[in-house]
């Protein structure tokens, strides 16, 4: 089944870089092929590169690796980092059905656990009901 992936301008310009030319084969690969003893899915390696599929828990680790504050493991998790861009698209005033279409959730009740305004939209939500706003 084949998906439609929807990209911003500035991940559009970062992909060629990933993909190096590639036209098949998974995205996201190691920085080495597999070893001798390691059994791997063909579908999980590159057919031109033979690099395979990074894991989820690579992924975890480079994350981590590049946003820890105070040393390793304080870094942002895949799950944060997948759902802050649920929050900032919810602050921007999208809708539910949006959230859920673009996380692929099925259930309402689990991208709205997911979605946490800050303080900020809060506070500018509130202001609406503010004596004298010009907004109303």
């Amino acid at each position: 089944m084949l998906e439609t992936v929807y990209w911003d301008a500035g991940t559009a310009r970062l992909l060629p870089r990933l993909l190096k030319g590639r036209t098949r084969g998974p995205v996201f690969t190691t920085h080495r092929r597999p070893g001798p003893g390691k059994v791997v899915s063909a579908r999980n390696v590159c057919p031109d590169t033979r690099l395979a599929r990074l894991s989820y828990g690579q992924a975890r680790a480079l994350l981590d690796d590049h946003t820890a504050h105070q040393g390793p493991g304080t870094g942002w998790g895949l799950r944060e980092f997948r759902h802050s861009s649920l929050t900032h698209l919810g602050e921007q005033g999208a809708s539910l059905l949006m959230l859920m279409a673009k996380s692929r959730h099925k259930k309402p009740e689990n991208v709205r656990r997911y979605f946490k305004p800050s303080a900020e939209a809060i506070a500018e939500v509130t202001s609406l009901l503010a004596p004298g706003d010009s907004r109303r």
